[in-house]
């Protein structure tokens, strides 16, 4: 037991770290947007957000995929598989940043027909989007990238990777906002730069680290079509995922927009604690992506059950410290985000949901990246419609129109509490847990 959490912990640890970056950039972009004349300017991060979220969340299986394929490769001391998992992906990231970037008007006048927002929130929104854009193939070759880096049982070259694209995130976005006084457009042009940044990063250490991978690429081999079909079908499977779970936050954020700007503000701050605590919980779920892949490759399937169980206590022991720091000091947190007179009081009948997240969410973070590791694509797909269409909208439906803000979270709770229950369920069938 000792050794198995030994190495959950050297996964997990590295991935917490560069983790805790990535909700201190989008607490750093709310402290910016928020310390500006105008609410809109959180309003319009928290939409261009959203438009980002949805559209890379077609792509996100790259990783995911990548990471599972990779780490049963690993498993199962396939070398010429653990190159070609590698090689399918990142084609198939080219092959996505022309699609977006050729398709990006398109997707900027969709996106602002959907959203709901001010005429001066939706104007910095689409300022934003416009110069961010140029992020997506920086994006979605390093979705591959780090994929591949953790199914290969290496969780520090991403952590190193996310840290710096971070760093110097957080770093440019001050410069452009409270130096040359760029607002939304200056949040965006430092992710831009920042992305870039870490993806020469990840081709560097693939050239130092892991060059024996890089083997010469054989077209009958790339093209292998069974392993194509397999490929696809299972990051189809993700794709769906993904999508409607990324779908789900972004209705949750429109929403959020039809109740007014203060209401959009105050929902988006919280969200951030959502994110803080996911990002936390999401270290151990890459570590169960790369460990379940790996015994998975391995036909081991007694440490794999290890593995999930140590996975959920360590959930366990997670959620109850944030449980009780979002409980303690709620009012704290709101005003160091923003200090936008009546922000914190718009905020406080809503902190209970705040507080509620940590407990009602790890199961489902976890279950995510077990499932992922198995690549047992069609059981997490079936778990997500469960959760989005037949729990989380008809709890929408019936519980905003009387209970306003309130019915809106308490509908994104049992999102939450829907997937953890049907993952955990579907896995006592799958691989017979007691």
């Amino acid at each position: 037991m000792k050794g198995l959490n030994h190495e959950i912990l050297k996964l997990a640890i590295p991935n917490i770290i560069s983790n805790i970056t990535v909700p201190l950039l989008g607490l750093v972009d709310m402290m910016l947007m928020g310390h500006l004349e105008s609410v809109a300017y959180i309003g319009a991060i928290g939409l261009g957000g959203t438009i980002f979220s949805v559209m890379y969340s077609i792509f996100s299986f790259m990783r995911a995929g990548t990471t599972g394929f990779t780490a049963q490769a690993y498993g199962g001391q396939d070398r010429q598989e653990i190159s070609y998992a590698f090689y399918r992906s990142i084609c198939i990231a080219f092959i996505a940043t022309v699609l977006v970037l050729s398709l990006q008007r398109p997707i900027e006048w969709i996106a602002m027909q959907l959203l709901n927002g001010s005429p001066e929130v939706l104007g910095y929104t689409s300022d934003y989007f416009r110069v961010r854009i140029w992020a997506a193939p920086a994006v979605l070759c390093l979705y591959t990238f780090n994929g591949w880096y953790i199914g290969m049982q290496n969780t520090t070259i991403p952590m190193v990777i996310a840290i710096l694209i971070n760093v110097v995130n957080i770093g440019l976005s001050v410069l452009f906002v409270n130096v040359f006084k760029m607002g939304v457009v200056g949040v965006a042009l430092g992710t831009v730069i920042a992305q870039y940044t870490g993806l020469l990063t990840a081709f560097i250490f693939m050239l130092v680290r892991y060059r024996q991978y890089l083997v010469p690429v054989r077209r009958a081999i790339l093209l292998q079509a069974d392993k194509l079909r397999r490929f696809f079908k299972v990051n189809t499977d993700f794709m769906i995922r993904s999508i409607l779970l990324v779908l789900t936050i972004a209705f949750f954020t429109n929403q959020s927009a039809k109740l007014g700007d203060d209401i959009l503000a105050v929902n988006m701050i919280l969200m951030q604690f959502f994110y803080i605590f996911s990002y936390f919980t999401d270290g151990f779920a890459y570590a169960g992506e790369a460990l379940v892949g790996r015994f998975t490759g391995a036909h081991d399937l007694s440490n794999l059950k290890k593995t999930i169980k140590h996975l959920l206590i360590w959930g366990v022991a997670l959620s109850v410290p944030f449980t009780l720091l979002y409980w303690a000091f709620p009012e704290a947190f709101i005003r160091l985000v923003s200090d936008q007179p009546g922000v914190a009081e718009q905020a406080r009948p809503y902190y209970i949901y705040m507080v509620l997240i940590p407990v009602i969410t790890f199961a489902a973070f976890l279950w995510d990246g077990i499932y992922i590791g198995a690549t047992a694509a069609r059981e997490i797909r079936n778990t997500m419609i469960i959760a989005s269409l037949l729990v989380f909208l008809p709890a929408w439906y019936f519980l905003m129109p009387v209970y306003g803000n309130h019915g809106l979270w308490i509908a994104f709770l049992l999102f939450m509490v829907a997937r953890g229950v049907s993952m955990t369920v579907m896995a006592r069938r799958i691989w017979r847990i007691h």
